[in-house]
């Protein structure tokens, strides 16, 4: 189409809004509500333009463009219409940029900038203040920063298909809630966190830790270890003002050394761990008629999904643990046991790209370590003690290091600490959707003919579809795979599954776009443009690693030979397996 634009004549492409033709032609148009693929409800009225032989401001984000049009985007009457429309959001907002969360990082304080608005002009309407909801165990609302713009519940709704929040009430008594306003951590929510990671403001943000692990990290009686999930590699260097992808693992280690963690450990090792125990899971179960397709269980978002929602479904998912839960185990067992520590001091800290890592720390299922020992009976039930005890996203360790003073750019390149840093290839790729089921298969078809895969790098299931599939010839017999991110892909898997028509022997499932480095808890902004560059240098990680699959890791195999025997093994059950059930809260 052929359209004007502030005098200027542009082409663009058929079907696209007025603000998306603007963005065609460089044009940057401000707006609060409208975010790519996620929501366009044209609440916020921002993004106001004046289009000749209209009556009216239209809103950009909504207003189709069509051929010939003649658009304005910027004059006194659109200005001052931009200009008041944020002044009335800011009526209710509290003014306390400095100490909150999204400081600096928040689009209505850029918005205002912009604007030039230095003063509030409007009175508060609302007469009553609404309460903070700490109910979640890994996200805390708070609804007197919210501009209603419905961001999150577009990706409450149309990303994953949850619904835990929606718009309640009314003209001046709207607002976001949860059912009956129970709080999000007594309702079927999965603590995925992409509402926190969509909403412009600090309306929603990760439940902190920041200063427990401060206080742990100066407590000269604890031996503080970190673990630091794939796709952190990926993402906190854009936290600290690197381009978005930047591969910077010997950073990041460098980084964590200084902030005073004890040992700088890698979750990697226990994704090599979760790939011997799962690829054996899923071996086994094809050699004696087991539940099948079997599913993943690494992703602690799908896992409350299924469980609220798929509770039929339960014997399909695998019984590993997550690489989290895996490592804390680990640490508290055989790495004490190698250095002497008593576990009651061992502090296991987790970074990890998703806020569901914090619930999934604290399920009361997730204490295999205390069970070990109290059943050597060296510790009571007063001693009980969690497998992993702090989780931070991406951006709380973003704050841990600028708040120690640290330059991330000019850290230099460290290695993990041994022996739970070492990992492969397989492990790494683990951070992006898909990365699992190429993991586990590089090992199990080995595992199965005795042989190794004649290409290594199974591209049939990478990619950002919602939903791929792959057949590979395992002795003869064709086993068909399936990945799926999001849990809107994940449910369509599901029905598939309860209706009697799925065709796969094994399923990869991830709660957020793109997988781990799209989490909840990665770096704002997170876009579809932004998780392809982060997942173009896990891959490019990979490639460069020695070791490419997990059942060659030496120090995995060492822990095996020394400690937990065999795969499948009755410490490994123990230890590194659960149960899951069906949940209404």
């Amino acid at each position: 189409m052929k359209i004007t634009i502030d005098n200027q004549q542009y082409l663009v492409p058929d079907g696209v809004t007025i603000l998306e033709a603007c963005r065609f032609a460089g044009i940057s148009i401000p707006s609060l509500c409208y975010l790519k693929d996620v929501s366009s409800n044209a609440s916020c009225g921002v993004c106001v333009v004046e289009v000749k032989g209209a009556k009216s401001l239209l809103r950009s984000c909504i207003t189709k463009a069509t051929d010939g049009m003649e658009i304005t985007t910027n004059n006194q009457r659109i200005m001052q219409a931009r200009k008041m429309n944020v002044e009335l959001l800011l009526a209710n907002h509290p003014l306390d940029c400095q100490t909150c969360e999204r400081n600096l990082h928040c689009e209505l304080q850029q918005v205002c900038y912009d604007f030039g608005i230095t003063e509030r002009r409007f009175p508060r309407t609302r007469k009553q203040a609404i309460p903070k909801d700490f109910s979640s165990l890994s996200l805390v609302r708070d609804p007197e920063k919210c501009i209603l713009c419905g961001r999150c519940v577009a990706a409450c709704s149309e990303i994953q298909t949850v619904k835990a929040i929606d718009f309640a009430g009314r003209g001046q008594k709207t607002r976001i809630s949860t059912f009956m306003d129970m709080g999000l951590g007594l309702v079927a929510c999965t603590n995925c966190g992409q509402c926190a990671l969509v909403c412009p403001t600090g309306a929603i943000t990760e439940k902190d830790a920041v200063n427990d692990v401060w206080k742990v990290i100066h407590d000269p009686k604890k031996v503080v270890l970190v673990q630091t999930a794939p796709a952190i590699r990926v993402g906190i260097g854009e936290a600290m003002g690197m381009p978005y992808g930047s591969l910077v693992t010997g950073k990041m280690v460098a980084g964590l050394r200084r902030l005073g963690f004890s040992k700088v450990f890698d979750t990697d090792f226990a994704a090599d761990l979760t790939i011997m125990e799962e690829g054996n899971e899923l071996i086994h179960r094809i050699q004696h008629k087991g539940t099948l397709p079997m599913i993943t269980s690494c992703s602690p978002g799908w896992i409350k999904f299924i469980e609220h929602f798929f509770p039929k479904s339960l014997a399909h998912l695998s019984t590993c643990k997550s690489p989290q839960q895996m490592f804390g185990a680990i640490a508290k067992t055989y790495y004490a046991e190698q250095e002497g520590i008593d576990p009651r001091d061992i502090v296991v800290v987790s970074v990890m790209p998703c806020t569901a890592k914090k619930y999934e720390a604290q399920r009361p299922e997730m204490d295999g370590a205390f069970e070990y020992w109290k059943k050597k009976k060296k510790l009571s039930a007063n001693d009980r003690f969690f497998d992993v005890d702090y989780v931070l996203t991406t951006r709380e360790l973003s704050r841990m290091l600028k708040e120690a003073g640290i330059d991330f750019k000019a850290l230099p390149e460290e290695d993990f600490d041994n022996p739970l840093g070492s990992s492969t290839g397989a492990a790494v790729i683990f951070g992006a959707t898909g990365g699992v089921m190429e993991a586990a298969l590089r090992t199990a078809y080995e595992v199965l003919t005795g042989e190794p895969l004649s290409d290594i790098n199974l591209t049939a299931v990478r990619g950002m579809q919602g939903i791929r599939e792959a057949t590979i010839n395992i002795n003869g017999n064709d086993v068909k795979v399936a990945v799926a991110h999001t849990l809107k892909n994940a449910r369509i898997l599901l029905e598939q599954i309860e209706n009697g028509t799925s065709p796969y022997t094994f399923i990869e499932v991830m709660t957020c776009p793109g997988g781990c480095l799209g989490g909840g808890g990665q770096p704002i902004p997170t876009t579809a443009e932004i998780r392809k560059k982060r997942a173009e240098a896990i891959y490019a990680e990979d490639a460069h690693k020695i070791i490419r699959k997990s059942h060659q890791n030496p120090e995995v195999l060492y822990l095996y030979d020394y400690f937990l025997k065999k795969p499948l093994g009755e410490l490994s059950h123990h230890l590194l397996h659960t149960k899951y059930v069906e949940r209404f809260v």
